[in-house]
């Protein structure tokens, strides 16, 4: 059984030539959303005053939780008074993704109306059928039901809708309509309507129905969903689909599911270039990946790399060796061996062996190799909780206070003064390179243990230099943790969005005196190209400065920890605004909704009025049992989500689907532990006396549904699950790297001249289990797909009739099997 995960990452950049704006001033407020069908998931900060040109430059990256029709782009123009109006959108097919796969692309922005928003399927049945009436005659009768409908649009906020089924042809057009179900967009109507469909003849036994080929292939049905709206211009149209009645040629029943439709007649066509342009970059990706089990030989081949003498034959190692883009193998890499404990013999053996290749230590870990990138992967996965607690409140002090640093003469503005923008940018240095060198007893053991090693190769490796077992690791803490994490706050969540210029332009000056203090380099002001930058850093050339850097370097690469739990302090994982269902502790009072400040630290989980105030609620997390989706149909509310307590559940709705997966990922992470974990649990609410779900009375009742926890793909995701998917892993250039002669005669200059063969006959033995690996886990990839299209029927909830994905992946298979055969 594999499981789909799906990955996205949308960057919106910039628009251009947008309608000029209808205000007096000519300058705009606007901001562009990511979403997924209509439900936004993201929004980029308000770009204040811009022209018709606005720059974004935002990514955002999620697991996608749900499926989807359309990756859309809408950019608003933000109104004080009245509500945000729609400029225009960008609606990608899904199965048109990977045409722009990770490249930037302009999209003409196109109007935004009922038939640009249509989204979501209906549920029909048709039965033809022969009625004979009181006086002897037999007519026949079309039988539809209108059975439910899913993912409808949410129009202005609510959804109340209606369908209205239409039996229509050349000369006759009869329609009836359903009841209107309230505030939802599941509706299910579970309606019959029944229209006559010939004249009634006299009746004689016949084996099938009599009535005339052309006036059944003129013949359709044609239903149409409907919002019933309180305002004057009348009902939302929501979508349709049309039905030929020649679908009942072969059987007297039929009965599938479609995907809504926009109107033939829908909007009409103008210009493309009407409402401007916007640039994306979207990365979307999806795979397959099967339970752990499947990907043990391979698994268990890559554990074994740090025991691999040399290490350069270790499957690991040629793994990074062969991939392009050393990225592509560090991530996965990493990961696997985070979760296994392994990943500090691993790094330390990869690196040590490239520490043993340098010539000179001025150079050491410069270059983007495989152990480089293994070390910053490590950093960014061990050591993102250490960088916030350690950067954060620095960060926060200088977007809000806002003091002007321009240090470049050329560059200041009118009425600043160039010393006091230098005092200004010096106590913002201070104030981030205390709040560094001070953070060193916070440094994770795995960076530590990391550091270690690295400190202790370089210095066996170049005895004759004092401060390389500093530079060593300063080349990693500081270069590649701290400097681009204060440069872009945004990209390391120290900030919600990207800074304004000035703001970025002092975090610039900032990240480079503060890389160049921790570099230790012997000549300072040649570190620098620009002479203002030399003449500012004249103000740290004190010792001081040198010996707190020493001293940090000292503790963070020590080998005797202390013990981690001593020093122990609550860090925060995820904060932000939800909605809640009051929990009932008082006896009396509404179970209303509210709106709360949530925040997730590794101690506890607490809800408070607004951001920084005390704490309404605190569940500690050892008390959190489970958390698990809760059915909309509980309070007829998407996106809600339960934390079970031992005493009751606590009832939250996120914002939209991509922070609801978020928060219960995280959460589920950081309980999994507990001890007290529910086996089992109720997916529906306890409401009027009884759970929904299993109608229970009583509200201490057993769960009546078996809690699955993480699931086993999830494990493996982190590892294993990502090596099948490799696309560099080509065994014939590798394999002829190995066996040719060039092997022992020196490499030409070709595509793999830089694969590094210690030991030749070593490293063809681990290849060949490589690829029988990867070859083994091909094999189960295609005979998934074969299953997975044999048991597919189209038409069906999964797959409704409309689904272009679906089509074209029938295609790719028919033409796949022809090819084979």
């Amino acid at each position: 059984m594999a499981a789909s995960s799906e990955t996205l990452r949308a960057a919106p950049c910039e628009a251009k030539n947008l309608p000029s704006y209808p205000g007096p001033s000519k300058m705009r407020d606007c901001y562009c959303t990511v979403n997924l069908d209509q439900e936004e998931v993201f929004r980029t900060k308000i770009r204040g005053l811009c022209s018709n040109c606005p720059f974004y430059g935002e990514d955002f990256y999620c697991e996608i939780p749900r499926s989807f029709r359309h990756l859309s782009f809408y950019i608003f123009d933000r109104d004080v008074f009245r509500r945000d109006s729609i400029i225009g959108k960008v609606a990608i097919q899904k199965e048109d993704l990977q045409k722009y796969h990770n490249r930037d692309t302009w999209f003409q922005l196109q109007h935004v109306d009922a038939d640009s928003e249509v989204q979501g399927k209906v549920h029909l049945e048709l039965r033809l059928s022969e009625v004979i009436t009181d006086t002897g005659v037999v007519c026949h009768k079309l039988a539809t039901r209108i059975v439910e409908c899913q993912g409808l649009p949410i129009v202005n906020g609510q959804c109340d809708p209606y369908a209205t089924v239409t039996l229509a042809g050349p000369f006759r057009s009869e329609a009836k309509k359903t009841k209107v179900k309230r505030k939802t967009n599941n509706p299910q109507f579970d309606e019959v309507f029944y229209f006559e469909v010939t004249r009634p003849c006299s009746y004689s036994k016949k084996s099938h129905f009599d009535f005339e080929e052309e006036d059944v292939d003129k013949l359709e049905i044609r239903v149409d969903l409907w919002n019933a709206s309180n305002l004057k211009f009348g009902d939302e149209f929501l979508g349709e689909l049309r039905i030929p009645l020649k679908v009942l040629r072969q059987s007297s029943s039929y009965e599938a599911w479609y995907f809504l439709q926009p109107r033939d007649n829908g909007s009409k066509s103008l210009k493309p270039d009407d409402l401007g342009s916007l640039r994306l970059n979207v990365v979307y990706t999806e795979d397959h990946v099967f339970s752990s089990d499947y990907y043990s030989p391979l698994r268990d081949l890559l554990l074994k790399s740090a025991d691999v003498e040399p290490v350069s034959a270790s499957a690991a190692h040629i793994l990074g060796e062969v991939c392009r883009e050393k990225q592509e193998a560090a991530v996965p890499l990493v990961r696997l061996f985070l979760h296994y404990g392994r990943v500090v013999p691993f790094i330390s053996a990869i690196a040590s062996a490239e520490v043993k290749r340098t010539q000179d230590p001025n150079t050491i870990f410069r270059g983007n190799s495989l152990a480089s990138k293994c070390i910053d992967e490590t950093m960014k996965l061990a050591g993102m909780h250490y960088l916030h607690v350690t950067l954060k409140p620095a960060i926060e002090e200088i977007c809000q206070s806002h003091k002007p640093c321009e240090i470049d003469p050329v560059k200041l503005k009118d009425g600043e003064n160039l010393e006091n923008n230098m005092e200004n940018l010096r106590q913002y240095v201070d104030r981030v390179f205390h709040a560094i060198t001070e953070s060193g007893v916070s440094c994770p053991t795995v960076m530590c243990d990391i550091f270690f090693s690295l400190r202790e190769a370089a210095a066996k490796r170049f005895q004759d230099d004092p401060d390389v077992r500093y530079t060593a690791v300063s080349s990693f803490i500081f270069l590649r943790f701290f400097a681009p994490a204060i440069l872009s706050p945004n990209l390391f969540q120290l900030t919600p969005h990207h800074t304004d210029p000035q703001t970025s332009r002092t975090l610039t000056l900032i990240s480079k005196t503060v890389q160049t203090l921790g570099s230790l380099s012997k000549s300072k002001s040649a570190s620098f190209k620009e002479s203002y930058m030399a003449t500012f850093y004249e103000f740290f050339n004190e010792q001081k400065y040198a010996d707190a850097v020493k001293n940090f370097l000292d503790l963070i690469s020590s080998s005797g920890r202390r013990d981690p739990k001593s020093v122990e302090q609550p860090i925060m994982l995820k904060e932000g605004f939800m909605i809640k269902r009051a929990q009932g502790r008082k006896r009396f009072g509404m179970k209303n909704f509210k709106k709360r400040w949530f925040r997730l630290t590794n101690h506890e989980f607490t809800y408070h009025k607004s951001k920084g105030d005390q704490p309404l609620y605190s569940i500690p997390i050892e008390n959190i049992l489970a958390v698990e989706k809760l059915e909309e149909e509980s309070f007829k509310m998407k996106n809600m989500f339960q934390v079970i307590q031992p005493e009751r559940a606590l009832y939250i709705q996120a914002n939209n689907c991509v922070e609801a997966k978020d928060w219960i990922d995280i959460l589920t992470k950081v309980s999994q532990c507990n001890q007290k974990r529910l086996t089992v649990y109720h997916p529906s609410a306890y409401l009027s006396g009884h759970w929904l779900c299993c109608r229970a009375p009583s509200d201490s009742a057993p769960g009546c549904v078996p809690w699955v926890g993480p699931a086993a793909t999830q494990l493996c995701g982190d590892g294993a699950g990502g090596l099948g998917s490799c696309p560099a892993l080509t065994p014939p250039p590798s394999t002829e790297a190995c066996g040719s002669k060039s092997v022992y005669d020196g490499p030409e200059q070709e595509e793999y001249s830089t694969f590094v063969i210690d030991d030749p006959q070593e490293t063809y033995k681990t290849l060949k289990q490589v690829i029988a690996g990867v070859g083994a886990l091909e094999q189960e990839h295609a005979q998934y797909k074969r299953d997975k299209f044999k048991k597919t029927k189209y038409g069906s909830q999964e797959h409704p009739i409309g689904d272009k994905s679906f089509q074209n992946y029938i295609r790719q298979q028919s033409e796949t099997s022809t090819h084979s055969i």
